[in-house]
């Protein structure tokens, strides 16, 4: 059976609206910079309360899914392919700013779509 675009976007919409466990030990904001030709990823630390949610180790605050935040972040990783970066972040780092397997998953997919944004010139967006 072959699948089509729009199956294969189906599938991947529907995934996205299954619930997750966020990740304690914080998340990470992906963004390409062009002129040095790097895939970027500020990481921020995080607290999760007893609803589950992500909250501000040093406010107290609810960290809001959308919109801008004001924080700053605890370490800037760079790389010039998806497996430079996971790799650095992954691997060379300890210790390990990511603790969930399915966090792990979610950045790779996402570097491997910045890496073919920086390749192709198209616009990347996290999702």
């Amino acid at each position: 059976m072959t699948q089509t675009k729009e199956d294969l976007a189906l599938i991947d919409d529907r995934l996205s609206q299954r619930d997750i466990q966020l990740d304690p030990a914080g998340y990470f904001i992906i963004y390409l910079d062009r002129e040095a030709g790097l895939i970027c990823a500020k990481h921020y630390t995080n607290v999760i309360d007893e609803r589950g949610l992500a909250v501000d180790p040093e406010t107290g605050k609810v960290i809001p899914a959308k919109g801008k935040v004001e924080r700053t972040h605890t370490t800037l990783y760079t790389g010039r392919t998806a497996k430079e970066i996971c790799v650095k972040i992954l691997e060379e780092t300890q210790p390990c700013p990511v603790t969930y397997l399915d966090h792990a998953g979610y950045l790779g997919r996402e570097f491997v779509r910045a890496e073919l944004a920086l390749v192709t010139g198209q616009e990347y967006i996290q999702d």
